[in-house]
């Protein structure tokens, strides 16, 4: 199981990852509703590193790039998540 830290930062280099390509930025918006000057406003919130993982689980190749991109296992995107929601307690949704 990840650290918090671990989970924390893979939440917020999943911004950087999207960020980089503009069809996930463009898919991303589409999701989120939100308009590109609205990204910095909602980075700021803590739920929006869980909204992000969200959507980068939504597609397996984004799990795969995304976790190739950040050199760990493709596991530690789903753990990452699962850590933001129970704190690293083990349950399930």
């Amino acid at each position: 199981m990840l650290s918090e830290s671990r989970a924390r930062d893979l939440a917020a280099d999943a911004l950087g990852f999207i960020a980089a390509d503009p069809e996930l930025v463009t898919a991303l918006l589409d999701v989120s509703g939100l308009q590109p000057g609205d990204l910095r406003k909602a980075a700021a919130k803590p739920e929006f590193g869980l909204f992000l993982l969200d959507f980068i689980l939504q597609d397996d190749r984004r799990v795969l790039a995304f976790a190739a991109d950040r050199a760990v296992p493709p596991e530690a995107v789903l753990q990452a998540r699962e850590w933001l929601i129970h704190g690293g307690d083990g349950r399930d949704g």
